[in-house]
């Protein structure tokens, strides 16, 4: 039992902690999960009111303001009420005194207050290094993120920077090649006619004079395909 009891008191802690950090974004869900763990327990609304006072002078600090403390108390107090109550609705005449239940949680506030600045004060110091060395840990660790990230994107950069050299290299090597092809089947017709122009040449003037004009037209069609060429690899370089 004793056992059970302490680990459910630093559940208590641990939740109460993590529902006054989030503040109005926190779920009341856990204070009813333990409220039902001590009801478990068999413990009584003044059972889980001793656990609730301590972990409540735990988390006080002499440093914080009034006005912190008061707020602290408050949101604190919320969280209690919703923790008991799974024990209230289990005695009928309990849920008929929800003031005794309000004053008794004020109660717990004025003591808790009274502990932290009578005992707490002699831990300052200890509590003051604890909170430096946290903050110098989660600096430490969020610089390393980000060190971390930065290296990703410049790995990624660089993996995108290569990839966009290959596709342009094949690019230029697909226009290369249908240059070649294209202008190889063009000077091959020229040369054709050439031959036939040099066999014909003596026989046939008007034939003579059609075969100038196809071979011109052969040329003509190979200056533009290669400036066409040319200026697909222009556009492609641009890229």
């Amino acid at each position: 039992m004793e056992t059970k009891l302490t680990r459910l008191s630093r559940e208590y802690v641990t939740a109460l902690r993590k529902h006054l950090k989030l503040g109005r974004r926190a779920s009341l869900q856990p204070a009813r999960g333990l409220g039902r763990k001590a009801m478990d327990l068999g413990l009584e609304t003044l059972d889980l009111a001793r656990i609730h006072e301590i972990a409540l002078a735990r988390l006080l600090l002499p440093s914080h303001s009034s006005s912190t403390k008061n707020g602290t108390i408050k949101r604190a107090g919320i969280f209690f009420v919703e923790a008991v109550t799974p024990i209230e609705t289990t005695h009928r005449a309990a849920r008929e005194t929800s003031g005794d239940l309000s004053r008794l949680t004020k109660t717990l506030g004025r003591r808790t207050v009274e502990l932290a600045a009578s005992g707490r004060h002699l831990k300052r110091g200890i509590v003051q290094r604890k909170a430096a060395e946290e903050a110098l840990k989660k600096s430490k660790k969020h610089r390393t993120n980000l060190l971390k990230q930065s290296r990703l994107v410049q790995e990624h950069l660089r993996e995108l920077t290569h990839q966009n050299l290959l596709a342009q290299e094949d690019t230029r090597k697909k226009i290369s090649r249908e240059l070649h092809d294209e202008i190889a089947q063009t000077l091959l017709g020229i040369n054709v006619r050439l031959l036939a122009l040099k066999q014909e040449g003596t026989v046939d003037s008007k034939g003579l004079k059609k075969e100038i004009a196809n071979t011109q037209r052969l040329v003509e069609k190979s200056k533009k395909t290669l400036g066409r060429f040319v200026d697909e690899l222009g556009k492609e370089h641009d890229t």
